[in-house]
């Protein structure tokens, strides 16, 4: 055989070679999301460039060179602008059916990106021309904000109407002890369907291959995945089939995460970069914890008065509720919320501890506590009880974001590892609170989302965890 059939055989051969060439293996749901999402995103840059040129109209008007031709009353420097801006967020990810197409961070980095890149162009296209910088730099700004607005209300909106949709198919591959647990879990998120499950062990197997397309799955979710000469075999074989492939994480295997890829002395290792500016990216959610808590109290004084008259109404007694709570390091600080139950619940709890419908005793859970007023259940339901936490985040003991802060009774029956948790500040919402806090029965879980969002945590992830927040809040249910 010739050396460059060999070549060609071998290509056809590929793990990476897809079984068959059918394009993007998007559904018609993910392509009316990329849809709206390309939408929102140009009305938002029309609505910054119209108000950036009424405001510098009368002043310094864009230069009559710049000024190709017009359309729907744009000039062509914006649509080039816009496609520009389009195809970058295309590029950089912010289109995917993923938790990637949420990044806000990286949508604020891109605007700005292609601002300087038109600034550079326009010098190099004509260095005489000197673009208005009232112009610039209003619709610079007005772009982030109203294009970072824009995706937060789009993400509201197609996350609720991604849970009407039909359940996605999933296969599950775990080891024996887990897999009854996990298919539970999944059974409550009426956004997921397990059509298959197969053992850990046999993975990477043939069998569990062909189960795996006889169940006409779009996912598999794998825990503890067997070593093997070839980490990503399972990957590139359901690649090649177009099926999606999701991992449950060690702690070891999210700090890979933060590695890049590169060669050190003939290895390939993963460098753990460190940021420019060392703790500025805390410091600026500290910054941002104090400012959305000020403005929050400010915006919702109406609201948080027709709560205290609600309250007052429904039941004698006072109408907040202060108890102690497990902080930052083990301190010990008074949690503020509205009251939702009589006002001698804390010990009537004792009396209740039998009926606890916690799997694990760690927390004490209650679907239908007989000590909650009447118009508690709304509050929880709701999570309008939690807003009173605003003050505690502007004393400095809590943050929107973090793990959730446990009474003492609760801390009490920590194992060892669960008291990791309290080395970062605690937070008003969490990733505990957006996944479903009702239906999680042990505390095992809960802590393990604690330390995903210890171990993985960034700015963006705070912001992607309140706005879904927000969502549960509109839409959604809240506690019992």
């Amino acid at each position: 055989m010739q050396p460059w059939l060999k070549t060609l055989t071998a290509s056809v051969m590929d793990l990476r070679a897809p079984q068959r060439f059918s394009g993007f293996y998007l559904s018609r749901q993910q392509w009316l999301r990329i849809a709206i999402l390309m939408i929102g995103d140009l009305g938002a840059l029309v609505l910054a460039w119209n108000g950036a040129r009424y405001l510098n109209h009368f002043y310094s008007p864009p230069p009559p060179q710049l000024v190709w031709w017009t359309w729907l009353g744009l000039p062509s420097l914006f649509w080039c602008f816009a496609f520009l801006t389009l195809l970058c967020f295309a590029y950089g990810g912010l289109y995917r059916p993923t938790a990637r197409g949420q990044n806000y961070i990286r949508l604020a980095q891109l605007v700005s990106l292609v601002f300087l890149l038109v600034l550079v162009l326009n010098y190099f296209y004509d260095p005489s021309l000197d673009p208005p910088r009232s112009l610039f730099f209003t619709a610079w700004g007005g772009s982030i904000l109203l294009v970072l607005g824009a995706r937060i209300i789009t993400s509201l909106i197609l996350s609720q109407l991604q849970r009407r949709q039909a359940p996605i198919p999933v296969f599950l591959i775990a080891s024996s002890a887990r897999l009854r647990q996990l298919i539970t879990i999944l059974e409550k998120r009426s956004h997921y369907q397990v059509v298959g499950s197969a053992l850990a062990s046999t993975a990477h197997s043939p069998h569990t291959l062909r189960c795996i397309l006889r169940s006409q799955a779009l996912e598999v979710l794998v825990e503890d995945l067997p070593k093997t000469n070839l980490a990503s075999t399972l990957y590139w074989n359901l690649r090649r089939q177009g099926i999606a492939l999701r991992l449950l994480p060690s702690s070891r295997e999210i700090l890979y995460r933060r590695g890049l890829p590169e060669i050190f002395a003939g290895l390939p290792t993963l460098r753990v970069e460190l940021p420019l500016l060392i703790g500025l990216d805390y410091r600026l959610k500290r910054v941002l914890d104090y400012v959305a808590a000020s403005l929050g109290l400010l915006l919702l004084a109406p609201l948080l008065l027709a709560i205290i008259l609600a309250i007052k109404m429904s039941s004698p007694g006072p109408v907040f509720f202060r108890q102690e709570r497990v902080g930052l390091q083990g301190k010990v600080f008074q949690m503020w919320k509205f009251r939702t139950m009589v006002p001698n619940a804390p010990q009537l709890q004792a009396q209740l501890e039998s009926a606890n419908e916690s799997d694990d005793g760690v927390m004490f859970k209650l679907k239908k506590d007989p000590r909650i007023i009447p118009i508690g259940h709304f509050l929880r339901r709701t999570s309008l009880d939690e807003f009173p936490q605003l003050f505690n985040v502007l004393s400095g003991d809590m943050s929107l974001v973090g793990p959730r802060p446990l009474p003492i009774r609760d801390v009490e029956h920590f194992d060892a590892w669960h008291h990791i948790r309290h080395q970062v500040i605690p937070g008003i919402t969490g990733l505990w609170q957006i996944s479903g806090r009702s239906d999680i029965g042990g505390f095992n879980d809960v802590a393990r989302l604690d330390l995903y969002y210890i171990d993985n945590w960034s700015l963006n992830l705070d912001l992607d965890i309140l706005v879904e927040t927000i969502r549960i809040i509109l839409f959604g249910r809240g506690a019992y």
